[in-house]
């Protein structure tokens, strides 16, 4: 059994009056742990891409742990920016108002980052950056990120955004954990194979570099491996990485809110 496209919508909506309404404690660290939850899948991503020598296949095997983040995000109901970016939805319908959306957004977003963040520093911390090359991968993913022009990072952030939100969206239809695991499953897994922005994981992914980046060792070997110079590796910072973050960002906005409204446009009831 599964839910309808229409009771989809009117449970996602009922979802974002909750989430908005949400207590600013409760609603920061919801978003704290989702960042974190969102990292835990990036790092093990990285873990098995990191020796993979075709890109393809790399990519694949990452989009098949990556997924974990946005499972335990939707199964234990934390908050995460990307998937709130359906309430466009509730927006459209009346049901939210603008101030609620974006004090949930804005909150989430910065308690998203910092999970996403805390979770690079204890992974630097703990040393499994020295397993085979993954120091150097780390670099390399994070200058990869930074690296990325403005219309590249917008048309990849709604493309990432696409996929996620039909995840969110496809999980609403399952009644049970077992359904949504594998609704969110294979949206999550194009996404990541694909090699589209999340601007979440990226959260992780950039920090995680820059602290790779430290040790002369990692960046060493990032220089040997990909043709990285000291300079370029030197100029990896927060500084460098926001107007990525910025780009990524309004990608994944028009991703969710666009697919949000078309939702929301098809399945509403029409009333006279």
């Amino acid at each position: 059994m599964m839910q309808t496209p229409k009771e989809i919508l009117y449970s996602v909506m009922s979802g974002g009056e909750r989430k908005t309404a949400l207590p600013l404690p409760k609603m920061l660290i919801s978003g704290i742990l989702a960042g974190a939850f969102i990292a835990f899948g990036a790092q093990a991503a990285n873990m098995v891409a990191h020796s993979t020598e075709n890109a393809g296949l790399a990519k694949m095997l990452a989009g098949c742990i990556f997924p974990v983040g946005l499972m335990l995000v939707v199964l234990l109901g934390m908050e995460l920016f990307t998937g709130n970016c359906l309430f466009s939805m509730g927006l459209l319908n009346g049901t939210l108002r603008p101030s609620g959306v974006a004090r949930n957004l804005i909150g989430v977003y910065l308690s998203n980052m910092i999970g996403a963040a805390l979770v690079a520093a204890l992974v630097f911390g703990s040393g499994q950056l020295d397993t085979g090359t993954l120091g150097a991968y780390t670099i390399k993913v994070a200058m990869g990120k930074v690296a990325i022009t403005p219309l590249r990072a917008v048309c990849s952030g709604i493309l990432c955004n696409l996929l996620v939100c039909l995840g969110v969206l496809m999980a609403g239809a399952a009644k049970d954990a077992v359904g949504k695991i594998w609704a969110i499953f294979f949206p999550i897994l194009a996404f990541v194979t694909g090699g589209f922005e999340h601007c979440v994981a990226n959260g992780f992914y950039v920090p995680a570099g820059i602290f790779a980046a430290s040790n002369p060792a990692y960046a060493a070997k990032a220089c040997e491996l990909y043709g990285y110079t000291a300079e370029q590796i030197s100029g990896l910072g927060f500084a460098a990485a926001v107007p990525s973050f910025v780009f990524v960002t309004i990608g994944n906005i028009l991703g969710g809110a666009l697919l949000g409204a078309a939702f929301w446009y098809i399945h509403r009831e029409k009333h006279k």
